[in-house]
């Protein structure tokens, strides 16, 4: 069964939303808090340890009823189930999307068990010493070697939860970049080090290229014959690991039905659970399996990630804000914004629809920012009094990791009080200056939850899995294709030939070709 094929801007809500926002578009709500003594206890959701208030969003009850409209008649919840019943949704590639069959524990297919158990079997001999390198010594160190959803995800996730990490060092290698590579090695022991190769093909060429020049550099002090206490590969080909060098029980399935950009709940997060053990790996994979039952079953109006897409659809087609910002106040969530523009921008950003005609509105929001409190003494300056409209979703932590209460203190202080005054402004207050005058009704997301948990870790990266799902389905693309990924790979291909033989005649880009020539000069 294919997914609904509805232009949003055809249906009725569409047309209502329109009118509603040439309504409400010039009003000045921060005085809805005193008029509405009850909005803030309307507009909010609790969940478990999640607590979301959009109250302070250019929305009223209205707004809120026609995006929930809008997304019953883009059939919203018929998309959802086909998405969890493995529908071939990923029509130009002809592949289901199943990221969340990885983390299912109540029909969990046999072969993720499986992966799941060899998963945990290998990091534990890790972890434990059992595993030696070719010398006997145990393993000291883990180097994750993949680029986009083989990076990015591992890399964020053993970010955030290193408070529950153990005594292995954990590095990761992505960038084509020589001397990047070079920097990674001239850290390591190569009788106690450990390397996975990340590809879900084993033919990305950067990936390959870097995991060549490892091997090559690991070949200097050891045989060929020890490759195999020293890599391991995560791939759906078997094959190619294998003409690596890698042996056979080092060979970590993956499933054909999961996008790069959603696979570190598969074998792609081996390296996390050599970081912080499979115990809590296995508790992000349940935080994430109880969201995925939260946005499945919940009413859309109570639903976290249906209302927060409904938002930012909100702002992204009918206010024209092209961008909104992720400011997360933890320090150990500062890869998130980076694996969140993957997951984000990879998907929506589309320009074709779901019935391959050209899109005539807006997809694909910008996402960028970074940690709080450093933003404030960065970009904020802009949120606050720049001429562009930016929705910033601000998430922090109830209970600090470390128990350092002072510092928390501060740092949720400062949580609060920036999502307050990018609402209020200096809205009748007297200023000096114009200098000073604050406009306020900037719209902010407040998630507030209990504690950075591997569980509630997970639970808040299925989150933004969804929200980004329900865009795409209201949008009307199709989300988990990545077309755009692989032109630019095509074009490098001419061109490396060219740099290699020094021959640009086959080139047709005069810019490229100017380029390539002083590249040359500068070698030389």
């Amino acid at each position: 069964m294919s997914l609904p094929k509805i232009n949003p801007t055809k249906t009725e809500a569409w047309k209502a939303l329109e009118k509603h926002f040439q309504e409400i578009e010039e009003r000045e709500l921060q005085d809805f808090f005193s008029e509405d003594g009850d909005r803030a206890e309307r507009l909010k959701i609790e969940w478990q340890d999640f607590y979301l208030d959009y109250s302070k969003n250019r929305i009223t009850d209205e707004t809120i009823s026609l995006l929930l409209k809008l997304a019953e008649e883009v059939k919203l919840k018929e998309a959802i189930n086909q998405q969890f019943s493995g529908d071939k949704i990923n029509e130009t590639e002809d592949r289901a999307v199943l990221h969340t069959a990885l983390r299912d524990f109540d029909t969990m297919k046999a072969e993720v068990k499986a992966t799941l158990q060899k998963m945990k079997s290998f990091s534990e001999e890790i972890i434990n010493g059992n595993h030696k390198g070719f010398t006997g010594k145990a393993i000291t160190d883990i180097v994750n070697i993949g680029i986009g959803g083989s990076h990015l995800g591992p890399e964020m996730v053993t970010e955030a939860l290193q408070f529950y990490k153990n005594h292995l060092k954990i590095h990761f290698v992505a960038n084509i970049d020589g001397d990047a590579v070079t920097e990674i090695l001239n850290k390591l022991n190569p009788e106690t080090t450990l390397f996975i190769i990340v590809s879900k093909s084993f033919t990305t060429q950067e990936t390959i290229a870097n995991a060549v020049v490892i091997k090559d550099w690991f070949l200097k002090y050891a045989l060929r014959t020890d490759i195999k206490n020293h890599f391991v590969a995560v791939s759906v080909n078997e094959g190619g690991a294998k003409d690596f060098g890698i042996s056979e029980e080092n060979i970590f399935p993956m499933q054909n039905w999961v996008g790069g950009r959603f696979s570190l709940w598969s074998s792609v997060g081996l390296s996390i659970c050599c970081a912080v053990g499979f115990n809590n790996f296995e508790a992000m994979l349940k935080g994430a399996f109880e969201m995925d039952n939260h946005f499945k079953k919940e009413n859309f109006g109570n639903n976290i990630p249906v209302v927060l897409a409904l938002i930012s659809i909100w702002y992204n087609n009918f206010f024209k804000a092209e961008s909104e910002a992720v400011v997360a106040y933890s320090q150990y969530l500062n890869k998130l914004v980076p694996y969140l523009q993957q997951a984000v921008m990879e998907s929506n950003g589309k320009s074709v629809d779901r019935s391959g005609e050209k899109i005539a509105y807006q997809t694909g929001t910008i996402v960028w920012g970074n940690v709080g409190s450093n933003s404030q003494h960065a970009y904020f300056q802009l949120l606050h009094q720049g001429t562009k409209l930016i929705p910033t979703d601000f998430i922090g932590f109830s209970e600090s990791l470390h128990g350092n209460v002072e510092n928390h203190n501060i740092l949720i202080a400062n949580f609060f009080a920036q999502t307050e005054a990018l609402w209020e402004g200096t809205h009748n207050k007297s200023v000096e200056n114009a200098f000073k005058l604050f406009e306020g009704y900037k719209p902010t997301n407040t998630l507030l939850i209990k504690k950075l948990t591997p569980k509630n870790l997970g639970s808040l990266i299925a989150l933004y899995e969804h929200k980004l799902f329900v865009q795409g389905i209201i949008w009307n693309i199709f989300s988990y294709d990545q077309w755009g990924v692989e032109l630019g790979k095509t074009v490098a291909k001419g061109t490396l030939n060219a740099i290699e033989n020094n021959d640009i005649s086959n080139l047709k880009n005069d810019s490229t070709k100017n380029l390539i020539k002083q590249v040359s000069l500068f070698q030389k």
